[in-house]
């Protein structure tokens, strides 16, 4: 395939934003090469600035659950873009799509909606923190919750160690109050609890890792990590960004059956427009301003474009459970079709899945955690990106994202995807 046009265009970004890209991994910095701008996209495919047409398996990180330019959302937009973009005063499409949402996802009473996943993660860990009155929080190592300073923060050494910024700019007093945890790992966070008694108000973790690549939750860690917070009095905020409303109507605490206390939401609750949410019981989210002293804001939170294009994709989902279903068989059928033909290749490979979420770690040992997904084979994927990409495979230019899967791709999408996967690593 030729990427003349994108080269070029990648050229002309990089003079005017920084590295050429408006979120780090566009810019294919972690595979090489230079990243491919799109022009269109429809259903299952994106058609770059050259005309060449790929298979999308990103969906814009998660969003597009039932293709690009799903018809109902855009007509949706398009006639509320007719009335206005934007009043700064509340609408009563707010309502709608929020009572929905309360309907379908177990466990919350109220929902408040901002702009993005990192708004929303930001807020929950404000809220938590006011309502428990309460300072540090536990999060996970390898698990995203947004750019938000407290969630910038890599492990220090020893199982009780405060953290320490990984990004310039986040201050040593905030990465004091971030305590880094093992997915997955139980013991390692009773061990923080016990460190910091009486100190911790919440518990931050994607109940499905996603920005490690995909990585499953094993038996019992989420219900461990609910017993330890009720048993010391700290909320557990799920970071549904990634999960809310794909794995299940009602996400990860529907999947699994699990409680959570805060649950953040993005991606498919906003249509593939910005959107983000935070929801909770309503004890907690009357803690908010303007009933309560929790202070959160913002101009553009509750847009109607972006309320337009979300309450028609949750309507679309909640008036089909079968989707899921639908899913999460051909996420299966690609699964099994890439184990097969990498195993008939003798490639050092394992593949993790759960619903419409898949990712493929070139690691021998299984990948539970961040660390075991750091062992993976870097070059290898790099090979493999590329590889797939020359075939018209679009994955994410990072051996850490998940892939996300679409209604909207066919059998024969994924047949041509294990087809491409077979070529590809017969050169491996």
């Amino acid at each position: 395939m030729v990427y003349q046009r994108s080269s070029q265009l990648f050229v002309d970004a990089e003079k005017v934003i920084p590295g050429g890209v408006n979120s780090p991994v566009r810019a294919f910095k972690a595979v090489g090469g230079t990243p491919i701008f799109v022009k269109s996209a429809k259903g299952a495919y994106l058609y770059d600035e050259d005309g060449n047409k790929l298979i999308d398996y990103i969906n814009s990180w998660g969003p597009m659950i039932l293709g690009h330019a799903y018809q109902p959302v855009v007509d949706a937009v398009i006639e509320k873009a007719k009335l206005g973009t934007s009043f700064g005063m509340p609408t009563e499409i707010e309502t709608q799509i929020a009572a929905l949402a309360v309907s379908m996802v177990p466990n919350i009473d109220k929902i408040r909606f901002v702009n993005s996943g990192t708004e929303a993660c930001m807020s929950a860990v404000r809220l938590a923190r006011g309502f428990t009155k309460k300072d540090k929080i536990i999060k996970f190592a390898g698990c995203y919750h947004g750019h938000s300073d407290s969630f910038l923060i890599q492990a220090g050494s020893g199982a009780i160690t405060f953290g320490s910024p990984n990004s310039p700019g986040v201050t040593a007093g905030t990465a004091k109050d971030t305590l880094l945890a093992r997915y997955n790992d139980l013991e390692n966070v009773t061990t923080l609890i016990k460190a910091n008694k009486n100190e911790i108000a919440a518990i931050i973790v994607e109940p499905v890792a996603g920005n490690m690549g995909c990585i499953p939750p094993n038996k019992g860690f989420l219900e461990g990590l609910r017993q330890l917070c009720t048993d010391n009095n700290i909320l557990l905020i799920f970071d549904e960004v990634m999960t809310g409303f794909r794995l299940a109507k009602g996400g990860v605490q529907e999947l699994f059956n699990i409680k959570a206390d805060i649950v953040c939401f993005g991606k498919v609750i906003g249509g593939g427009l910005p959107v983000g949410a935070f929801a909770a019981r309503k004890e907690i989210m009357n803690y908010l301003a303007p009933l309560g002293p929790v202070y959160q804001a913002g101009t553009l939170s509750g847009n109607p474009l972006a309320m337009a294009a979300g309450l028609t994709m949750l309507q679309a989902l909640d008036n089909e459970p079968s989707i899921f279903k639908r899913l999460e068989e051909k996420t299966a059928y690609l699964a099994a079709g890439i184990d097969k033909v990498l195993k008939a290749n003798n490639v050092v490979f394992t593949i993790n899945r759960i619903g419409s979420m898949v990712s493929v770690h070139f690691a021998a040992e299984p990948v539970v955690d961040f660390q075991s997904a750091a062992k993976g084979d870097n070059e290898t994927f790099k090979k493999f990106f590329h590889g797939l990409l020359s075939e018209g495979i679009y994955i994410a230019p990072s051996a850490y994202e998940t892939w996300f899967i679409t209604d909207a791709l066919s059998y024969e999408d994924l047949d041509l995807t294990i087809q491409a996967v077979d070529k590809v690593s017969k050169t491996f």
